[in-house]
Parts: C-alpha cells; sequence; structure tokens
C-alpha cells in the first residue's frame, strides 16, 4: 500500500495518484475497474525512478485515487472553492462519468473507514520521512509529483501547459525553489495556474520551519502519447532529462548550493 524508498538527500519526491490498486471489497461496488483507474497519473513511478539514484526518497502509494484521494483536503473542503474538482473519495472521473454503481457511493461511514484504513497512515509515514530527514537538514524540500491528460474540459479550459508548478501562491515554498524548478522547465510552464497545489502541498509546505513543498502536474504529452498511453521509455526520455535538471535544481536549493 504504501512503498518507501529512502536516501539521505534533503529531497522527497511523493507520488500520491499513480496507484492503480483497488481493494477486493471495494471493487464491486465501482462500475468499472478501468474507469476507476483511468485518472491514475500514468506512470509517474517510472518517469522519477531515476531520483532514487539522486539520493532522493521516493514516496509513493500503491491503491488508487478512487478509492481514496491521499491529496485531498481529509475534512472535504474544496482545494478549489468554485471550481470543479473531485473528492477526497470521488464521485466521478474526471469527465463526469459516475464511478459507483447506482446506491454503492461512499458514504460518510464508508469515507471514515477508508480515511483510517488508508489516508491516515499514508500521512503518517509521510510525516515520518519529512522528519526524519529534517532531523539531518536544515531544508527539505516535498517534491509533489503528478500528471494529467492535456485536455480535461470539466477542469480547465483548452490544453494545459506541459509544466505546471504550484506552490500555493507561494506559502509553501521559497520564490527561489520555485525560481529554480521554472528555470529548468520549456517554455510552456505557468507557475500557480490551474493547479496551485494540492492538500500535500499545502498541508506540509511550512517554509519558516525548513519544509519547502511545491507541485509538478506535468501534461501527459510531455512523457507518453495520450492516445495510445503506453509507457515508452523512448519517448519519456526528453522529459526524464528536464526532470533530472528540476530534481538537481530543488536539490541544490535544499543544499543552499544556489
Amino acid at each position: 500500500m504504501i512503498a518507501i524508498e529512502r536516501g539521505q538527500a534533503p529531497l522527497i519526491v511523493s507520488i500520491p495518484h499513480a496507484g492503480t490498486e483497488i481493494p477486493d471489497d471495494i471493487a464491486p461496488d465501482l462500475i468499472s475497474l478501468e474507469r476507476a483507474r483511468h485518472d491514475a497519473d500514468l506512470y509517474i513511478d517510472k518517469l522519477y525512478a531515476f531520483a532514487g539514484g539522486m539520493g532522493a526518497t521516493i514516496f509513493r502509494t500503491t491503491i488508487s485515487r478512487t478509492v481514496i484521494d491521499m491529496n485531498r483536503d481529509p475534512s472535504g473542503a474544496s482545494l478549489y472553492p468554485g471550481m470543479a474538482t473531485t473528492g477526497l473519495c470521488p464521485l466521478t472521473t474526471f469527465g463526469g462519468d459516475p464511478l459507483w454503481r447506482e446506491g454503492r457511493e461512499p458514504d460518510e461511514a464508508e469515507i471514515a473507514r477508508r480515511r483510517a484504513l488508508y489516508f491516515e497512515p499514508y500521512h503518517k509515514a509521510l510525516h515520518a520521512e519529512i522528519n526524519r530527514l529534517c532531523a539531518i537538514h536544515p531544508r527539505v524540500v516535498v517534491y509533489e509529483a503528478h500528471s494529467i491528460r492535456s485536455h480535461v474540459p470539466m477542469l480547465f479550459d483548452g490544453e494545459l501547459p506541459q509544466f505546471n508548478i504550484g506552490t500555493n501562491s507561494g506559502a509553501a515554498c521559497a520564490p527561489e525553489l520555485a525560481e529554480a524548478v521554472a528555470g529548468q522547465c520549456s517554455a510552456s510552464q505557468v507557475v500557480d495556474g490551474r493547479f496551485k497545489g494540492g492538500w500535500t502541498t499545502r498541508h506540509y509546505g511550512q517554509p519558516e520551519k525548513g519544509v519547502h513543498a511545491i507541485q509538478m502536474e506535468l501534461a501527459m504529452r510531455t512523457y507518453l502519447d495520450e492516445a495510445a498511453p503506453a509507457w515508452d521509455e523512448a519517448r519519456a526520455e526528453p522529459c526524464k532529462t528536464i526532470l533530472r535538471h528540476v530534481l538537481a535544481a530543488a536539490l541544490e536549493f535544499a543544499e543552499g548550493r544556489q
């Protein structure tokens, strides 16, 4: 459920949405397992696998975001008031298609059960990893790794830029980190655009305490063919090259080498 590749560098690559596992007790309530896995951040774990070689800690869940979204406010409050989004236990896909059989949608008791079973252990473990690294480094970067299809009309108009950097409008990290990360990306980028950072970025980003959180939401076309989204190492390599520079810049910031 929780997979951790521990490193000693002051960098955590957090991957909350690449999981596709659906527990056996939940699967019968779903309309379709394929639909339930449709909005996963496809192959993000493969895309950032190189980070372990840089000394980073790679932290991820194998559980599908359809079961419970590790990057949403556990209270159920919207991260983007007034805008379309999905909740802690999503009822629909990003395209608006229902996920659950009629009458089998998760109710308050079921959401509380999943929160206790999956969400709370995940964040307890993530918090422990942050504390572990804070004990040996004055600054730690929590880098939230995400991706989404380039066109999602329910969530945004038109085509999403390739690199979408979120800092909770500057509250989650020092501006130097955002500038360093953005400086490594292509011209197709935006900082604090449609995606300002999810709950993890907003909750853990406390730069005054030495924890700097930043989210990278990649448009999937940056590393795969969205029409036939199979993993292709050669197709992904140009994006991986940029991301190596992005994480190197984050490490330089954390280590005070800028």
